[in-house]
């Protein structure tokens, strides 16, 4: 695992706005991400773990402070040049799989390397090498329905990892699957992990899919109260352990 920060968060802030509500969903948010670590984003809902994952891969503005991937910062790029970037240099793993119905599985897997330019030949063939590599290989001409969750998932990790991105980004990728299969999803992208060098951001509630991580982050009410280097918030901490 490299020692140079990929991912760098500095005085993060976002609100929501409802009406004459306004929510503090980060608070000066303030980390980084080294390069080929895995690291799980945890603590209890609705405290800005999925808002804090959407900001950083970009997929979401934020208020004030700034983002940096690879030492790009985000708030620079244009909304066409961020959407490409993300394209080629991000992987997406969601709880609800998000694979399109009518399309085989790897029609599901070739279809962004399709969007992001890359010829039918190469798509399939690189749609057959991730679905090999997810132990799918067998399972390319069904459809998503003919699967088990936890093989919808295995295609869906086929989809994120398509492009070879740098960072993947996975929120509650175990959420709707059984122990059993929330195991080998976590213990497949922890080998991933290790294998292909890329950089994997979890959002997820549960104890063993942390455990499986490099760090866990912990965040109450919007703020990161244990950033898993030694970092602790104490009164945030403390309060939310009371």
């Amino acid at each position: 695992m490299s020692t140079d920060p990929i991912i760098h968060a500095s005085e993060v802030v976002k609100t929501y706005r409802s009406r004459d509500v306004v929510v503090e969903a980060l608070n000066n948010v303030s980390f980084t991400v080294q390069s080929g670590e895995m690291v799980a984003v945890m603590g209890p809902s609705g405290c800005g773990k999925t808002t804090l994952l959407n900001c950083l891969s970009g997929l979401d503005s934020i208020d004030s402070g700034d983002v940096s991937i690879a030492g790009r910062l985000l708030r620079t790029m244009s909304d066409d040049a961020l959407s490409e970037y993300r394209a080629k240099s991000m992987g997406f793993v969601f709880q609800a799989y998000n694979l399109l119905p009518v399309l085989t599985v790897q029609e599901n897997v070739e279809l962004p390397l399709i969007l992001a330019g890359n010829s039918q030949k190469n798509s399939r063939d690189r749609a057959t090498e991730k679905l090999n590599l997810v132990g799918l290989g067998d399972r390319i001409d069904h459809l998503p329905a003919e699967l088990s969750g936890g093989q919808q998932q295995r295609v869906a990790i086929a989809r994120a990892l398509a492009n070879d991105p740098s960072i993947v980004w996975a929120d509650e990728p175990t959420g709707n699957l059984d122990s059993t299969n929330a195991g080998e999803i976590m213990e497949l992208l922890t080998r991933l992990n290790k294998e292909q060098g890329q950089t994997f951001v979890l959002v997820t509630h549960s104890d063993e899919v942390g455990g499986m991580a490099d760090r866990i982050v912990r965040m109450s009410d919007g703020v990161i109260v244990d950033d898993g280097n030694g970092n602790i918030a104490q009164s945030s901490y403390i309060e939310e352990k009371g």
